[in-house]
């Protein structure tokens, strides 16, 4: 090979590889999405507050502060949600049911302050046959049962939360469930991806 053509070669190669060198972390770090605001990322694997509230709260709002009981009682209903094969949407109406009959409290037999023989998260009564009261107070249990109850309601999501709720629940509150639909929407949004 002709001396002057291997000296240009071998250049072209040296240049291209202290190019290399230089610019390539400089290239590699240019090829990662660049994001504004780090924020917005990981927002970014949050349910949509459309598909959580897609016809906007009912009425004023109710909110409490929930103790690590509560917080673990509202991520049994989301596992036992998606459990189901059931979408964001089915959690929200079954944590703001929650919400509105125990407070997400699974609570036992009240003496004389249980309204007949309700217990659990949903307040089910085992004689109106949601199950055993072993049964209705296993988290995951109740949830399914519910669940089970809304989706037998044709349209339900597309219904508002309270219809939904009702149709199931059968309450004498029927439009109490509507207050907890922000506070539920907020659960699942926090706790649906963790």
């Amino acid at each position: 090979m002709n001396t002057i053509l291997r000296k240009s070669i071998l250049g072209v190669a040296g240049l291209a590889f202290t190019g290399g060198v230089f610019a390539g972390p400089i290239a590699a770090h240019a090829a990662e999405p660049v994001h504004a605001n780090p924020v917005a990322a990981v927002q970014a694997d949050k349910p949509d507050m459309g598909k959580l509230i897609p016809h906007g709260v009912q009425g004023a709002q109710s909110k409490i502060t929930l103790n690590d009981e509560q917080t673990a009682n509202a991520k049994a209903i989301i596992a036992a949600t998606k459990k189901a094969g059931l979408p964001e949407r089915a959690a929200v109406i079954s944590i703001a049911t929650s919400l509105q009959e125990s407070k997400l409290e699974n609570l036992g037999h009240l003496g004389d302050a249980n309204d007949h023989d309700s217990l659990g998260l949903f307040q089910q009564r085992p004689s109106s046959g949601w199950g055993t009261p072993e049964q209705i107070t296993d988290p995951e249990y109740a949830t399914l049962a519910f669940e089970k109850g809304l989706k037998q309601i044709d349209g339900w999501q597309d219904m508002p939360l309270t219809k939904a709720a009702q149709t199931v629940q059968v309450s004498a509150y029927p439009d109490a469930y509507a207050q907890w639909e922000q506070q539920a929407a907020d659960l699942v949004a926090q706790h649906w991806n963790s």
